[in-house]
């Protein structure tokens, strides 16, 4: 291919609006433009580097078993309703009528539609295990486009579903995904952390996330400096251990109520108190399903509302609001507190036994000294409910300390089990003729983002440092000087040898200064510069330069295809 037959139009300015170096380098590399907030046209380039990335996941679905087919785009509302995640998703599905006035959907996501062709189609044991997959666009009305690629609103994704007669059966079926979600990471050239994840709105009783450790990460995780765990903050557990009274083995005295006007959050009180934040209690007055809780967590942390929604069973959860926690509490927010509450009080571990701690006192301007959690406060229950983070004890052994990170989301895997199979009633025939659900999961891969993610994990000052495996073309050839004869006669040569070991070369044959061509080759990434002047062929060969290497080499003509050979193998 020639250069000049094709598009790559690269930019020497940064845009303004890109904020990470992926998104920044994949508008200068001239890979993607804007039409809208998260919506983008893929120019060649790009489009050539995510077919690479498609190809390598339907080699490794196929690989692993699973049945390539395309659902639609366009979905019933009705069956988002059989599911009972109308509600749930409708704020992120983009939502249409057609001409009758029916009510439909963009999908989002595809377990309805799979799930309903399971319950038609498989009806025998003799038919199972099947997994079936689809590389598809994905619509999702997100709150905020941003990163390019990382959050769109409209995306390409590999979606896969698993059928299976039972637990133990769909345990393999998981397994195999996970393995294949392994390889086809490591094939693109991404090094990932595989975590514990939280379900969230798919359901399911497991889940593993696959993330791309980069400082851009909107994901937080933490792993143990010592063992295997890891999981992202939704999901984390961390060692609980009770804080120690303030006052070691003696009685705690009476509660006490000062005056701390104007003091509503835990740094004005523990400054005020003279108390370190971790020795306040935090009460935050929620409403689940409507109904007024009481949260308890120590001052310096931050309550984790996928936990305690889980502790809840509760299908809505939301942070009271002014008029509510005055009338539970009776004082303006700031100042609740857990002594004679009469909603539920849900405690964090770390406050068990906790004695003499400060608290809000229900009163305006006033706060509670020398608050004894068994003696004063009446808790409906302990439970793991705040964030974990950097430093925290590892929950899963005895001296491991966590370590907070930052990750990109670029694949997902759960264990849904029978949630969409018993709405649906996909049943399955056993070889004893009983009737049973089919036992399901989900497996997703964010395929424009992993493409995304690949620049931002391979990138130096001067541009994209593509792996070979996804790399939109892997050599570039760069005649300095396109009229001199020899040199057009090498180049083609180079280049019909390199396509016919299935090396896809790019002839760089524009008329431009030679500075203007190797800032484009280090900007756009190809793994491999060949450069062909004058100059290399009065010296014997050829200037051969990896793209991160630290200098070229010149080599003949048949050297130089074995180490081209060799730098992309």
């Amino acid at each position: 291919m020639h250069l000049s037959k094709t598009f790559i139009p690269t930019l020497r300015e940064t845009p303004q609006d890109a904020e990470i170096a992926s998104h920044r380098l994949m508008l200068r590399a001239g890979m993607i433009r804007r039409v809208s907030s998260g919506i983008f046209t893929f120019l060649p380039l790009g489009l050539r580097a995510l077919r690479h990335v498609e190809r390598i996941v339907r080699e490794e679905m196929d690989r692993a078993g699973a049945i390539e087919v395309l659902m639609p785009g366009l979905q019933p509302r009705d069956i988002w309703e059989q599911s009972g995640r109308y509600d749930l998703m409708r704020d992120v599905m983009f939502r249409i009528h057609d001409r009758q006035g029916h009510d439909l959907a963009l999908g989002p996501t595809h377990e309805e539609v799979i799930t309903g062709l399971a319950a038609h189609e498989i009806h025998s044991y003799r038919q199972l295990p099947c997994t079936f997959y689809q590389v598809q666009t994905k619509y999702r009305d997100e709150i905020r486009p941003r990163f390019g690629l990382m959050r769109a609103r409209e995306f390409v994704m590999k979606d896969a579903y698993s059928f299976d007669a039972s637990w133990d059966a769909a345990d393999g079926s998981y397994q195999a995904m996970y393995d294949a979600y392994e390889r086809i990471f490591k094939r693109c050239g991404l090094h990932v952390k595989v975590v514990e994840a939280d379900s969230g709105a798919m359901g399911g009783q497991w889940s593993h996330e696959f993330m791309v450790l980069a400082d851009s990460g909107e994901d937080g995780l933490v792993d143990c400096n010592r063992c295997a765990y890891a999981a992202n903050l939704e999901k984390a557990e961390r060692a609980h251990t009770a804080t120690p009274s303030k006052s070691g083995d003696s009685v705690c005295p009476s509660p006490e109520n000062v005056a701390t006007p104007g003091a509503t959050t835990i740094e004005a009180v523990a400054a005020l108190l003279d108390v370190a934040p971790h020795r306040l209690i935090k009460t935050l007055i929620y409403t689940a399903d409507s109904r007024p809780v009481a949260v308890l967590t120590p001052g310096d942390r931050e309550v984790n509302e996928l936990k305690l929604a889980r502790i809840l069973g509760c299908r809505e959860l939301a942070a009271a609001d002014a008029p509510t926690v005055e009338r539970v509490t009776g004082a303006p927010v700031g100042y609740a507190g857990p002594i004679g509450l009469s909603i539920p009080i849900h405690a964090d571990l770390d406050l068990r036994g906790a004695s003499d701690y400060v608290c809000g006192a229900n009163q305006a301007d006033t706060h509670t000294l020398h608050m004894d959690i068994d003696r004063d406060v009446t808790v409906t229950g302990f439970a793991d409910l705040t964030n974990a983070r950097d430093g925290d004890g590892c929950p899963h052994c005895d001296d491991g300390v966590l370590q907070g990170k930052r990750g990109i989301e670029v694949g997902h895997v759960f264990k849904l089990g029978t949630k969409y199979t018993e709405a649906f009633d996909a049943r399955y025939l056993t070889a004893e003729g009983e009737e049973k659900p089919l036992v399901m999961g989900c497996y997703g891969i964010g395929v424009t983002r992993t493409l995304q993610a690949v620049i931002e994990q391979h990138h130096d000052a001067n541009g994209i440092c593509w792996p070979a495996s996804v790399a939109p073309y892997k050599v570039v050839l760069l005649p300095l000087n396109p009229s001199h004869e020899a040199t057009c006669e090498t180049t083609e040569r180079l280049s019909a040898e390199l396509t016919a070991a299935g090396w896809e070369p790019l002839i760089d044959d524009r008329d431009e200064r030679p500075g203007v061509k190797f800032k484009d080759a280090d900007l756009i990434g190809y793994p491999v510069r060949v450069v062909i002047s004058e100059r290399s062929l009065a010296a014997g060969g050829v200037e051969v330069k990896a793209r991160t290497a630290d200098k070229p080499r010149t080599l003949p003509l048949a050297d130089a295809i074995l180490y081209i050979g060799e730098q992309l193998s």
